[in-house]
């Protein structure tokens, strides 16, 4: 009898430790997958309906932005978390797209999970969808076209249609245009980032406006301040306004009046000195990040200076790029080249509250490297919905300022890629054309998205699209109706159309390699 008869097997794993292999592992994956695009479905194109987010901490959200969505999903499947990457990574590189690139990646899953089912090994799913990805960016650089004035303006309004913000479309677009190009010629890396939005809570879209400068939302503390100045200089200190504290404890021993009386002094001389280094300097307007000093505060409202303090480090370094300032540390540093100049500055006093403070509209700014886009409108949720989609319109209209490439819209580019992979599957002897042939399928989910939203029928408008396609009648898409026409006035940037391609194929191609989970939490 062998000595290791009787003996257990081998045990390198805990007891609940589950061990998936074979097509079960391809199943689950896609089959989350596609649960997480599916979520995202009915809230493309711009006839997409919203979703509402109840959060955790009981607040709503209402939003048709994927980017959005994604963000507030905790998933845990490990497929889903991969999407949610994948989503992250689009926002973060172009601000839109990432519901393309969701539908996009569940519908290649899909179309390989069929192909898995017949018997096709995930690898050679990958080398068709490698050639498929190749053929498509060869159809993409041959329908890329140059930004003018009409085209970009046609990008804004597409990135805005289905979005709250189309109440006001004629409206904003201008808005957002004016806001890039003002940055444009006062900085070189002009983008989303360098415009603010401020929320005023009152009125409706049309009381929106763009300003060359900045608002805040600070109190005002003495009313007798100056109001309505035009033409200030502002000085911008990224400290407090006050007499500086001793970093160390000391004692100070006085044994009569008049020596109080000498300490009182010298401290007030100390604060006359500030507030006349500041009046000296030649500066209307003093903004700073720190406490300001009552005492100091009289003295220059005296002089007729507007201290405003307790803004913070982002505030202040909008303010600095606003007005055309040097932050200083210190108050007894200012220098006259360190000032910036506000066209004009309006502060509004609001009723005292613990939440609500005065508006304070720091405008015509001579040369701002940052604006704002004032926002009306007083519904929370709403106007929270509109500053979403304004920031996407302004990151899809920099970054076409910036590439000057552009892709047409509307389903258009993507019916004419699927006609090129097909193109180039007839000239693939393997089985690998099956893969090219379902990516091709794959990228008309785009279109058919459309018609579906609409209202209309998808097949019959896919088979409309690619006899267009197939006879090269031009930039060929989905119309908001759900018929198919002239894709003109809807375009995108080219690196929002091209990167969600390319992160949905390959996360597609991530997760057809996966042939084994082990979970060690036994789920």
């Amino acid at each position: 009898m062998s000595e290791d008869a009787g003996k257990p097997p081998v045990v390198i794993v805990k007891p609940e430790t589950n061990i998936t292999s074979g097509t079960d592992v391809q199943d689950k994956l896609i089959s989350a997958a596609r649960v997480f695009s599916d979520l995202l479905k009915p809230t493309f194109g711009p006839r997409g309906l919203d979703k509402m987010l109840y959060k955790t901490d009981g607040t709503t959200a209402v939003t048709n932005d994927g980017a959005k969505i994604v963000a507030e999903l905790m998933v845990k499947h490990p497929a889903a978390k991969m999407m949610v990457s994948m989503g992250n990574s689009q926002e973060e590189a172009c601000g839109d797209g990432v519901t393309t690139t969701m539908l996009l990646c569940g519908s290649l899953l899909q179309e390989a999970s069929n192909l898995l089912r017949k018997g096709l090994h995930p690898l050679t799913l990958v080398d068709g969808y490698n050639s498929a990805l190749t053929a498509a960016v060869e159809q993409m650089n041959q329908d890329t076209h140059t930004v003018n004035e009409e085209r970009l303006a046609a990008v804004t309004e597409t990135a805005l249609r289905g979005k709250g913000a189309e109440a006001a479309l004629s409206h904003f677009c201008p808005i957002i245009t004016d806001a890039l190009n003002i940055l444009s010629s006062n900085r070189d890396d002009a983008g989303a980032e360098h415009v603010a939005m401020f929320k005023t809570g009152i009125g409706g879209l049309h009381d929106s406006l763009l300003i060359r400068g900045i608002v805040v939302n600070r109190r005002v503390l003495m009313d007798s301040l100056p109001n309505r100045l035009n033409d200030a200089k502002v000085a911008v200190l990224g400290g407090d306004l006050k007499v500086r504290t001793m970093t160390r404890d000391a004692e100070i021993q006085i044994t009569s009046a008049d020596q109080l009386d000498s300490f009182v002094d010298a401290e007030q001389a100390r604060k006359k000195t500030i507030a006349d280094t500041i009046i000296a300097s030649g500066a209307g307007v003093v903004l700073c990040t720190g406490e300001v000093d009552r005492d100091i505060l009289h003295h220059l409202a005296e002089a007729k200076v507007l201290a405003v303090g307790e803004l913070d480090e982002s505030e202040i370094r909008n303010a600095a790029d606003a007005v055309g300032a040097n932050i200083v540390d210190s108050v007894l540093d200012i220098d006259t080249a360190d000032l910036g100049v506000c066209g004009s500055l309006v502060w509004e006093r609001r009723e005292a509250s613990d939440q609500v403070e005065d508006i304070i509209r720091i405008d015509d700014c001579p040369n701002p490297r940052v604006v704002t886009i004032e926002v009306g409108g007083g519904g929370e949720t709403g106007t929270e919905e509109i500053i979403r989609g304004l920031h996407d319109a302004l990151r899809a209209t920099s970054l076409a300022l910036a590439d000057d490439e552009l892709l047409p819209g509307a389903g258009s580019i993507h019916a004419r890629m699927a006609h090129a992979v097909r193109r180039a599957s007839e000239a693939e002897p393997g089985r690998a054309r099956l893969a090219m042939d379902a990516y091709a399928r794959a990228l008309e989910t785009i279109p058919a998205t459309l018609v579906e939203n609409s209202g209309g029928d998808a097949l019959d408008r896919i088979l409309e699209l690619r006899a267009a396609a197939r006879e090269d009648e031009g930039f060929v898409g989905i119309t908001p109706e759900g018929g198919v026409g002239p894709a003109d006035g809807v375009w995108h940037p080219r690196a929002v159309i091209e990167d969600g391609l390319e992160s949905a194929t390959e996360t597609a191609m991530s997760m057809l390699r996966i042939d084994q989970v082990i979970s060690a939490r036994g789920d």
